[in-house]
């Protein structure tokens, strides 16, 4: 983080990264202040995705997307300086009201507009993937394999080039799911572009492209994403860079609006890709937030049943077949009807061993997506060309692998009685004729070269318990085990979810054929319990997951089965890993706060942590010496301490940030002699002033245009001063703190001393100060395990 805030640390510690598992082999930390004092610490870094002669002139920098990028906390504490207090004062009942009224209209516009961009999400995937599989299956028809290939291959190459090419040129911030990033931000970590409008762009359009494309990914995790930046985009009043803001959306220019904002666009995004509302409430509930309040419970609810409606009313539309070959597909609905209502033990027994097996799966393949990354990682760091390059690789292996693989199996007869047409001719459907002989079907191939959503409904199907054989469901499970792990980490928008579920329903049907004798429960159930273990192995969720599996299949008989399922694979997989997003989260070096204190901080207090001496502000400073100190530091806060005359001893008077410091060396509003002058400032600012500007576009420190007579002036820093900052004794529990720290959501907190006669503080507590590798890196005779 540039948050290193306060602190002067004259001998900062190398960190040792690797401790928690990071794309870091090592990284050197350069105190920012040591150049006030002439100081010159900085050394190279040794990292594989850093240049060799890059400087970390930093507290903090992490991975997003393929790039690294420097970081820093967001500011979710209500500041109370006089500015803002009067402010709030003046407010009169129709502002409040206005209030409310925009907080309420901003969700119900960003369930609109992520509701409407999942259904061109799903509208371009169905339509591009259609024309691709229509192509190759009439070449195939006319027994022209060979070109029917060149066909399909070279289609999902041209879509894997133009996802790869946005994400590798335009936006990196927009490679993978996104879901850690928006995790990240919502605990109070910002990083650069991961909310941009051109991220925005990207995961649009590069999603659409890449699940066309035939990778083994999904747009729900990219949805979800997506969600996030349209109400960040909205949220911040539009776009400065782009010439679209509202003024009238001054009211959210702060980080816990934006927070709150954001949580609904990520519940939004899963609603709109599951077409789950309560799922994507409870999804936003349980992964997502760090923090939650019931005004933010309804507010939530409220923008997902808007997604909702949204997507039924599109749905409906295409019935009238407008909407070329998406018809009634697309947004996955997997209705399952079941007769099944009472359960055996027999039963019972089978979905305990089909969760401990789906929590084996699940943190194996969390295990495995970590070493890809790692890999990929050496890859991305080379350039935007080797990114590329790598996509088109994983393309060309999936092509292969999906047209390859359904040559391998033997064409099964139709079975009699069908409804359905066998075999299916066209796009989609259960019986895909392949290269078979008339009134036969390739299993195989209806499993491949068909759309994630519909090789989904396939394996949930029950009505021909025979449809797959179990040697081509191996085949099937195998496949998208790996094609999912290779395929999560290049320059693609890529969800995780659709992989699993693939993976896992081909796994749970699997476990049907092989149970079949001692259960009573069908073959698509076993494919939906077996997808609900291996996503509880990988995303270790429970409550949002069984409810966003109800949805999806509309059948509530389940439930207790899913539960049961959810709560073994979890419990296995815990036992070996972590989460997928935790995972990626450490891996990218994002400093993320658990909700619970290490057991080792229980050993330390904050004053062991917190270095000085400190930089620090008389409450009536000298101009010079606040530019040259934000000149001189990266530190985004400051003590403010009142000095004689204006207190009878030193105290603390409050915390300054630096973005006020700017706005108010900017409107040049000094005094000739050291004097209090706030009642003069308070009328000539105004608390939007100081509004925080969306997408980092506020003040510089290169904007300011000081003259040397200014530079000797003096101005008072009360009415900015937040006079009632977090403070902790010096002798508080290291836990404790950071417990403090988290649940309120803070980026500074100020340590006192315990004993009177001495300093009014003694240092600054930020998000860096908790990081295991901080802690470590001071005391590393401590052991992190005990």
């Amino acid at each position: 983080m540039e948050d290193e805030d306060a602190k002067n640390d004259t001998s900062p510690p190398q960190l040792d990264i690797e401790n928690e598992g990071s794309l870091f082999d090592r990284r050197d930390f350069r105190n920012v202040n040591d150049d006030v004092s002439g100081m010159n610490s900085g050394r190279s870094l040794h990292e594989p995705l850093l240049l060799k002669n890059r400087k970390n002139t930093t507290s903090q920098i992490a991975i997003v997307g393929a790039n690294v990028s420097p970081i820093e906390s967001l500011d979710y504490e209500i500041i109370e300086n006089d500015l803002f207090k009067q402010d709030w004062r003046s407010r009169k009942k129709i502002q409040i009201f206005q209030y409310v009224v925009l907080k309420w209209t901003l969700a119900c516009l960003i369930g609109i507009s992520t509701g409407f961009v999942a259904f061109c999400n799903n509208l371009g995937v169905e339509n591009l993937a259609g024309f691709k599989l229509l192509l190759t299956n009439d070449l195939m028809l006319k027994e022209r394999y060979y070109l029917a290939f060149v066909a399909y291959a070279g289609c999902n190459v041209f879509l894997a080039i133009c996802a790869g090419v946005l994400c590798a040129y335009i936006a990196p911030a927009a490679a993978g799911s996104g879901i850690p990033e928006v995790k990240a931000y919502l605990n109070g970590v910002d990083a650069h572009s991961i909310l941009a409008p051109s991220t925005l762009f990207v995961k649009i359009f590069g999603s659409i492209f890449g699940v066309a494309a035939g990778f083994v990914c999904g747009k729900e995790g990219p949805m979800v994403h997506t969600g996030a930046c349209i109400a960040n985009l909205l949220g911040q009043g539009g776009s400065r860079k782009y010439h679209l803001t509202w003024k009238w959306l001054r009211f959210f220019k702060n980080d816990r609006d934006r927070r709150d904002l954001i949580t609904c666009g990520a519940a939004a995004g899963v609603a709109a890709a599951f077409r789950a509302p309560v799922g994507g409430v409870l999804f936003a509930l349980e992964e997502a937030a760090s923090w939650w309040r019931s005004a933010l419970l309804w507010r939530t609810f409220f923008t997902t049943a808007v997604v909702a409606m949204v997507l039924r009313s599109l749905i409906s539309f295409c019935k009238s077949g407008k909407c070329g070959l998406f018809g009634e597909g697309g947004l996955i609905m997997f209705d399952m009807d079941s007769a099944v209502t009472n359960y055996t033990v027999p039963d019972l027994l089978a979905v305990i061993v089909l969760g401990v097996v789906g929590g084996i799966f699940g943190s194996f393949y969390n295990y495995l997506v970590d070493k890809v990354l790692r890999t990929y990682s050496i890859i991305n760091e080379r350039g935007p060309a080797y990114k590329l390059l790598l996509v088109i690789t994983v393309s060309l292996l999936t092509s292969c692998c999906s047209y390859g693989l359904p040559w391998f199996t033997e064409c099964t007869p139709c079975p009699p009685g069908l409804e359905a047409q066998c075999p299916t001719i066209g796009r989609s459907g259960n019986y895909k004729n392949f290269q078979c002989q008339p009134d036969h079907y390739n299993d195989l191939a209806s499993l491949f070269l068909n759309p994630n959503d519909d090789a989904i409904r396939n394996l949930f199907n029950s009505s021909n318990p025979r449809e797959f054989r179990l040697s081509s469901l191996l085949i099937f499970f195998s496949a998208m085990f790996l094609l999912g792990i290779v395929t999560y980490g290049i320059a693609v928008p890529a969800g995780l979810f659709i992989p699993v579920i693939l993976a896992g329903a081909s796994y749970g049907r699997v476990a049907g054929t092989l149970f079949g004798h001692i259960s009573n429960l069908n073959v698509g159930l076993f494919a939906l319990l077996g997808a609900a273990s291996f996503l509880g192995g990988t995303m270790r969720m429970t409550v949002s997951l069984c409810v966003i599996l109800l949805e999806l299949t509309n059948n509530l008989l389940m439930l207790p089965l899913v539960m049961l399922v959810l709560l073994v694979s979890k419990t296995v997989a815990d036992s070996f890993n972590k989460g997928v997003y935790d995972q990626i989260v450490m891996m990218k070096g994002l400093p993320y706060l658990e909700a619970h204190a290490e057991p080792y901080m229980r050993n330390l207090v904050a004053g062991d942590v917190v270095s000085g001496p400190l930089i620090e502000f008389s409450a009536v400073e000298r101009v010079g010496n606040i530019y040259h100190s934000l000149k001189m530091t990266k530190h985004h806060g400051f003590p403010v301490i009142d000095e004689p005359p204006f207190a009878s001893a030193p105290e603390l008077c409050g915390l300054v940030l630096r973005s006020h410091l700017l706005v108010l060396l900017h409107g040049k509003r000094f005094t000739k002699q050291r004097e209090l002058s706030g009642k003069e400032l308070l009328s000539k600012f105004q608390a939007s002033d100081f509004a925080k500007a969306g997408s980092g576009k506020g003040l510089k420190l290169k904007d300011l245009d000081l003259t040397e007579e200014e530079m000797e002036m003096f101005v008072d820093l009360h009415p900015i001063t937040n006079t009632s900052p977090y403070t902790v004794v010096e002798t508080m529990s290291l836990a404790k703190a950071a417990v403090l720290f988290r649940e309120v959501g803070l980026r500074h907190l100020c340590v006192v001393p315990k004993s009177p006669g001495r300093p009014p503080i003694v240092g600054i507590l930020t998000r860096h100060d908790f990081m295991p590798e901080h802690i470590l890196g001071l005391y590393p005779h401590i052991n992190p395990h005990k």
